[in-house]
């Protein structure tokens, strides 16, 4: 590998590209979620699922945080084999079916998305590419405009999906200043690409393990960031919420056990900051991700206009540093051992 490519990664290209596409996204499209939303309004979904994998799941999991949170509504995660394996009769009449996808080329989300809108559901697409057959598969298309993404480890294309769904989900509950917010996450994410968080590498250059922690909103950047470091960095990364961590997986914890706590601000926080210095204790490597006015953090996290839509500004962030933690242990962060970037799973 070249001087030069070492310096530009494909990855790094395309995570510090995420505010413009984010800015993109956010130009496009109003009268879609302002129609989407008034035909929810007009007949409320008697229960609503998502449809993803990979890092477009955590995705698909803060969305559903949102949905509860600001507007009350609870969304669930489908168990895409429930339809594609076991022909499960799931009543769909009344359901609202929401996938999410980079390619939108995956038979295991298109099928889905096909069979529940074919017998009543009211389908929605968040996807890239607004020419797949995920897209021609939904009644309600919402593309991500983040332009074609090349590294294999998606970045830009999950910040769009982030902020796509926080748009959708700020619209369904009429929610005027969450979607302001929303608005101003750019300037937000331009914050968080200039962040140092250099004091990771040192850490984590020769880990082979590590736990990342996160809770309620934070908790789908901490399974991403779990995601990036297995595929990445070839560390056998777990993700927890804060709240699961001492029924079981704090009995891995030894001397210089290492582990990321992401802690932005938020209902969650206290519990976070309270786990890390417990963590400490216990002689784990705690790397803790928080806003300035936490003295003890190791890493700055960057805010908005909104605790919600601070996990966002926390994975841009992350993305930079894990891409830099790639190159730095020998690994390709645009071409990750045994992976592609479509995968075609039933």
């Amino acid at each position: 590998m070249s001087k030069e490519t070492r310096l530009n990664s494909l990855m790094h290209e395309e995570a510090c590209a995420a505010p413009e596409c984010v800015a993109a996204m956010l130009r496009a499209d109003d009268d879609c979620y302002r129609a989407l939303a008034a035909s929810l309004a007009a007949k409320p979904p008697a229960a609503a699922v998502t449809i993803a994998r990979g890092s477009s799941d955590h995705a698909a999991s803060y969305f559903s945080y949102l949905a509860a949170v600001r507007g009350g509504r609870l969304v669930t995660s489908m168990c895409m084999s429930l339809l594609t394996l076991y022909r499960a009769p799931i009543p769909a009449a009344g359901l609202l079916a929401l996938a999410i996808s980079q390619s939108g080329r995956s038979p295991d989300v298109c099928g889905p998305i096909e069979q529940l809108r074919a017998e009543g559901a009211t389908t929605v697409a968040l996807v890239n590419d607004a020419s797949s057959p995920l897209a021609r598969a939904a009644q309600w298309v919402l593309p991500l405009h983040a332009g074609a993404e090349r590294s294999v480890a998606a970045t830009k294309s999950y910040l769009c999906s982030l902020a796509a769904g926080a748009r959708l989900a700020a619209h369904w509950a009429g929610d005027s200043e969450l979607l302001a917010a929303v608005h101003a996450l750019p300037k937000s994410l331009r914050q968080a690409c200039g962040q140092d968080w250099r004091a990771a590498l040192e850490v984590l250059h020769d880990a082979q393990r590590i736990m990342v922690i996160g809770r309620g909103t934070g908790l789908a950047i901490a399974q991403e960031a779990a995601l990036k470091f297995k595929e990445t960095c070839g560390i056998q990364a777990e993700a927890f919420s804060s709240a699961e961590v001492k029924h079981g997986p704090m009995a891995l914890v030894d001397t210089g056990y290492p582990m990321l706590v992401f802690a932005p601000r938020g209902p969650a926080q206290p519990d976070l900051l309270a786990l890390a210095a417990e963590m400490r204790q216990r002689g784990a490597r705690v790397l803790l991700a928080a806003p300035p006015d936490v003295g003890e953090r190791e890493l700055t996290l960057a805010t908005t206009l909104t605790p919600d839509l601070d996990p966002l500004a926390a994975i841009q962030s992350f993305y930079l540093m894990v891409e830099a933690l790639a190159r730095a242990r020998g690994h390709d962060p645009d071409k990750p051992r045994h992976l592609q970037k479509v995968t075609t799973t039933l």
